[in-house]
């Protein structure tokens, strides 16, 4: 959420930062709202005054027998009671509405962030390796002759529906050792925490995070209102929602390897065949808490932590720069890590790494204090994909695929899978 106080002093950047994610300016409305609220505010707080100034008054009224003024004074208490709780109700309603109008606004860009409309304008700023150069034309995943057994779309359809997997034999075996070396490579070299986390939110988390109110269509809710996430970004940032955080623990970086769960609203007919876009699916997460002055550097080693996976597995990829036309809602910087698919001849997104500043903090109320006495100010917040699961089992399937329909795989999995180095043509390790 948006700091008020910045949207007072500086209006126009406030909406520089809107026009330049394509939307209109909302300085006007929301300084409109503002005005109203504490005019509201202020006219209660001065009913309140004469309300207990003429309390005061009525006791000596009636001691010095003046009844008029005594009842006069009595009908003034009255009224101003009755005022003030009008204007309450006026500056709450007032609040209320500036409050949500804050909350359907994304975060603003950072000024190095280059503007443009959309996905066409974003800014690669690193490349690592070379794509393979094949004697045969590659397939896709779905496609591979060792990957068919594995990987079963109509079992998962008749059961679920559209969008969905049903993985077994050396595949599944496969996925589960991508997931456990990404864990293992982020704890042990990296330096996060590891953490287990619900799948299952209240509300509040995903407030907290973004994901509500805007976007209540792209998650699931159950029956009796809890909230299945779309990513652990949801319970590993609201960890610190409603704290006031020890400077002396900062930073936090935590990683959670959970189901994700979006229903992909909106994106009907879009990456439909395999495993690209689903509706369940496997993601592990980074997140970071820091103070305000350190998350332009954690930005950085996040974005490190992911292109090291990539590059341990031996998979080509590129980073870019997102524009602001392309950000996601909390992100005030995105650095998209996008892995080559020799299937499709292209690079594709397989990991989003954000800092968000202080706007989630805002929204949690996550603080910290740098020290005995010292005045709570807010965190800022950072995640990012390290990776997502499903998609990079595809990479590593497309990347490694042989002539034969057998997959040559990464020797960094070799340990996760009893020594196994090949998904052969029939679906078995070896």
């Amino acid at each position: 959420m948006h700091d008020i106080r910045f949207i007072r002093e500086a209006p126009q950047a406030f909406d520089k930062g809107l026009t330049d994610r394509g939307l209109a300016p909302a300085s006007a409305g929301i300084l409109s709202l503002d005005e109203t609220r504490r005019a509201r505010i202020t006219a209660a707080e001065t009913a309140l005054a004469e309300r207990n100034a003429a309390s005061k008054e009525v006791g000596a009224a009636k001691a010095r027998g003046d009844e008029a003024e005594f009842n006069r004074l009595r009908a003034l208490v009255g009224e101003k009671k009755d005022e003030i709780a009008r204007l309450q109700a006026e500056a709450g309603e007032a609040d209320e509405r500036l409050t949500a109008m804050l909350m359907e606004l994304p975060n603003t860009p950072r000024e190095d962030v280059p503007v443009g409309a959309d996905e066409n304008d974003n800014v690669e700023i690193h490349r690592w390796g070379s794509p393979r150069e094949f004697d045969f034309t590659p397939a896709e995943h779905f496609e591979i002759a060792g990957v068919r057994a594995g990987m079963d779309f109509e079992t998962a359809a008749k059961l679920s529906g559209s969008r969905f997997v049903v993985l077994s034999g050396g595949v599944a075996r496969l996925q589960r050792a991508l997931a456990q070396f990404m864990i293992d490579t982020h704890v042990v070299e990296n330096g996060l925490t590891e953490t287990w986390t619900p799948v299952l939110v209240k509300d509040e988390a995903m407030v907290g995070t973004g994901q509500l109110p805007k976007f209540a269509e792209d998650s699931y809710q159950t029956t009796n209102g809890w909230w299945l996430v779309p990513t652990a970004e949801v319970t590993l940032t609201n960890i610190v929602a409603g704290e006031i955080v020890d400077d002396a623990t900062l930073p936090r970086r935590h990683v959670a390897y959970t189901q994700c769960f979006r229903s992909e609203a909106g994106s009907a007919g879009k990456d439909t065949a395999g495993m690209l876009r689903q509706h369940q699916f496997e993601k592990v997460e980074m997140v970071s808490i820091t103070r305000p002055e350190d998350s332009d550097a954690e930005h950085g080693r996040m974005t490190r932590c992911a292109e090291g996976i990539l590059e341990a597995l031996g998979l080509p990829y590129r980073t870019i720069v997102l524009c602001t036309g392309d950000m996601g809602f909390g992100a005030t910087r995105t650095h998209d890590l996008e892995v080559w698919l020799p299937g499709q001849g292209t690079y594709r997104e397989i990991s989003s790494v954000s800092v968000c500043g202080d706007f989630q903090a805002r929204r949690m109320n996550a603080r910290f204090r740098r020290g005995e006495g010292a005045k709570p100010e807010f965190v800022h917040t950072l995640n990012g994909s390290g990776l997502a699961v499903g998609r990079c089992l595809i990479a590593v399937l497309e990347n490694g695929q042989q002539a034969d329909g057998s997959v040559d795989l990464p020797e960094a999995l070799a340990p996760y899978l009893r020594g196994a180095r090949r998904l052969t043509a029939d679906g078995t390790l070896a």
